[in-house]
């Protein structure tokens, strides 16, 4: 993987955990990124598995969205399972 894809892994993590945290309540830096990276894989696998068309006009908006939604459903999850 190259040093840009990384790059754009973590500010799509990033945004997603910020905005998982707005939603569900707060966290720090590091902890939005994690949760925003975890949730960008739940995402996927949710929009895949449910067959659900998200086009918002932008690839990087649609991965934003789609991560923000698996990091909400993460952060439920945890808080569920704690």
């Amino acid at each position: 993987m190259e040093l840009k894809s990384i790059l754009i892994w973590i500010v799509i993590g990033l945004l997603a955990g910020w905005i998982a945290s707005l939603v569900v309540g707060g966290g720090g830096l590091i902890r939005n990124v994690i949760v925003g990276l975890i949730g960008a894989v739940v995402g996927g696998f949710l929009v895949r598995y449910f067959d659900i068309p998200v086009n918002l006009g932008s690839d990087f908006v649609n991965q934003v969205v789609v991560a923000a939604v698996g990091a909400v459903v993460v952060v439920l999850v945890a808080r569920l399972l704690a």
